[in-house]
């Protein structure tokens, strides 16, 4: 495949599911562009958006160091997380240099963009926008919880996701990433913290709608406790809908592979299960359902990134070959 026919793919998100999925994608002949979220205000992240003024990076180094063509041990030293010392311990050393890549440039996009280039990274890193944003969540009891850190810890249904500044700006180049779009992608990642915070930052959702790429949304392969307790498929695909009033994507990614009783129990601990795959109710919202074992199991759960982004890979260059 020569250069001008290399797929354009945007991936929407934030969190490890995403960066566990990049690692996979960045091997295959794709440009990646992947606009990540500016909501999370807790631990290093929420610290450096507070006295630093300048959206979290956190979310942004986790989809960097993914993406990074580097030795391994430097991706080790971006994630590296202090155990010590006043006003140090907690932080990650990849935070800091981004903390002090915006303070050198003076704008958090320009210190993005050092960044990619520096660590040679596959593709393009973009956050939503230029400035940090407040999730607010109406629970199902009529509270109101705010911020992205705070919401699972309510453990109560989520009712109605918003973000503030409402009319925040959406980057402009992430906004014409998803207008020459081959391919977009949404997850996986947090439903409510990760995935739902970019789709509400104006425009973008409706770039989306408007785009003629094939649009897929990969499922967690788990429920999260706070955000998603017992939602199946079709109940992720929903949240989404009733957010944005839009049906936003063609294909569904979902796991299908048995998870070995022994793993179901031990997040059945943190109240966490599988997402059940209700084929019927996700075919008949009008989505096209692709599934497979798409797991693995080290320490935690985690989709196998190879064989996810072979299923990515092979839909994006079907759609693509009907274009032409």
């Amino acid at each position: 495949m020569d250069r001008q026919q290399t797929p354009k793919i945007v991936v929407i998100g934030g969190g490890t599911g995403l960066s566990v999925m990049l690692r996979g994608l960045k091997e295959k002949p794709v440009n990646i562009t992947a606009i990540v979220t500016v909501a999370d205000d807790g631990g290093s992240s929420g610290i450096l958006r507070s006295e630093m003024q300048m959206p979290p990076p956190g979310d942004i180094r986790n989809v960097l160091t993914a993406l990074a063509d580097v030795e391994p041990l430097l991706s080790q030293i971006l994630q590296y997380r202090f155990q010590a010392g006043t006003g140090l311990a907690g932080h990650s050393l990849g935070n800091l240099i981004l903390a002090a890549l915006t303070d050198i440039t003076g704008d958090f996009v320009k210190g993005v963009q050092e960044m990619n280039r520096v660590f040679a990274v596959r593709g393009r890193v973009l956050p939503a926008a230029n400035e940090a944003i407040i999730l607010k969540a109406e629970m199902e009891d009529g509270s109101v919880v705010e911020g992205e850190s705070k919401i699972p810890q309510a453990l109560g249904r989520i009712k109605r996701l918003t973000i503030e500044p409402a009319d925040v700006t959406p980057l402009a180049d992430a906004l014409q990433a998803i207008r020459e779009a081959d391919a977009i992608l949404c997850g996986p990642g947090s439903l409510y913290t990760s995935v739902l915070p970019n789709l509400l930052v104006p425009q973008i959702a409706q770039e989306i709608v408007n785009s003629a790429a094939v649009k897929m949304f990969i499922c967690n392969v788990m429920t999260q406790p706070g955000e998603t307790d017992n939602y199946s498929v079709s109940d992720h695909l929903d949240a989404i809908h009733a957010h944005l009033g839009h049906h936003l994507f063609d294909y569904v990614l979902v796991n299908n592979g048995e998870i070995p009783p022994q793993v179901q129990a031990k997040y059945a601990e943190q109240g966490s299960k599988a997402v059940h795959l209700d084929l019927d109710e996700v075919t008949k919202r009008g989505y096209r359902v692709i599934a497979d074992k798409l797991v693995l199991f080290r320490t935690y759960l985690r989709h196998d990134a190879e064989k996810l982004s072979e299923h990515i890979y092979q839909l994006v260059e079907s759609w693509m070959s009907r274009k032409r």
